[in-house]
């Protein structure tokens, strides 16, 4: 068994797990190339099948090719898809004029609690990385939430020898993290061994590529000449980078992202 057989199997254990042991969930698709792989493991683990709902918090602010993809793939495979967007916010005027984390709260995370409150899950299911960023670095793979989906970091069990919690407060809400162990660069090794279909906005065009994926004016291509696989998993290796550089809620606040996961962000 290879590191990438050890990674798969890992996922998917823990995926099962969450379907044994746990309520209604719904599993986050962004589009993006940790969520898609998430997706990828989820039909390994169910022998082809996804049982989990997936969700998509359209904020209307996205690059239309991304929308363009996720609807293609929905029904090239079949998905039970869930697209959401806060309409009301958007009908005030809501964007990131108003500041991006104001944004950010209202059209994504606000837009995912009302998923959460009107399809009634008790968790959900979501494909981020350690290694991504530093409030996720904090995570657990199993992580409670309150009823309003909010986050106490400072008050997170361990998680020895993949010993995981999963008896949890009635009306807690619950955060599975099934690729949490992964990095970047395990994802495009493993998107090149399973040939897995991710959207083009990765491979660079023009001498920029992005290398992660949000609303189009927050998120920004970086300069690369990676366009194919190979090419990408090697300039990862090679940089200095890091992955969300081009993202501009990050650059606003050194803390954004833990202020936002606070209050129930993805």
């Amino acid at each position: 068994m290879d590191h990438l057989d050890k990674l798969e199997a890992q996922s998917i254990y823990i995926l099962r797990e969450a379907y044994k042991k746990l309520g209604k969930l719904g599993m986050l698709w962004s589009i993006g190339k940790d969520s898609t792989v998430m997706l990828w493991l989820a039909q390994k683990a169910f022998y082809g099948h996804c049982p989990f709902p997936l969700i998509h918090v359209d904020t209307k602010y996205k690059i239309p090719e991304m929308i363009e993809y996720r609807d293609r793939l929905a029904k090239e495979l079949n998905l039970d898809l869930i697209v959401n967007t806060n309409e009301e916010a958007i009908k005030n005027g809501m964007g990131p004029h108003e500041g991006r984390l104001v944004c950010c709260k209202a059209l994504k995370t606000d837009g995912l609690q009302q998923v959460v409150t009107n399809y009634e899950f008790e968790g959900l299911i979501l494909g981020i990385r350690r290694d991504e960023e530093g409030s996720r670095s904090k995570e657990r793979v199993f992580s409670e939430r309150n009823s309003d989906s909010e986050w106490n970091y400072a008050d997170q069990p361990p998680e020895l020898w993949d010993q995981f919690k999963t008896d949890f407060k009635k009306g807690n809400h619950i955060r599975v993290h099934p690729i949490l162990h992964w990095n970047e660069i395990d994802i495009w090794e493993y998107i090149k061994r399973e040939n897995i279909p991710i959207i083009d906005l990765y491979f660079s065009k023009n001498g920029k590529r992005y290398r992660s994926l949000g609303c189009a004016p927050c998120t920004n291509p970086i300069e690369s000449n990676a366009s194919n696989l190979d090419e990408i998993i090697e300039e990862l290796k090679n940089t200095q980078e890091t992955e969300r550089s081009g993202r501009a809620q990050d650059q606003e606040d050194a803390h954004a992202m833990e202020k936002l996961r606070k209050e129930g962000y993805m």
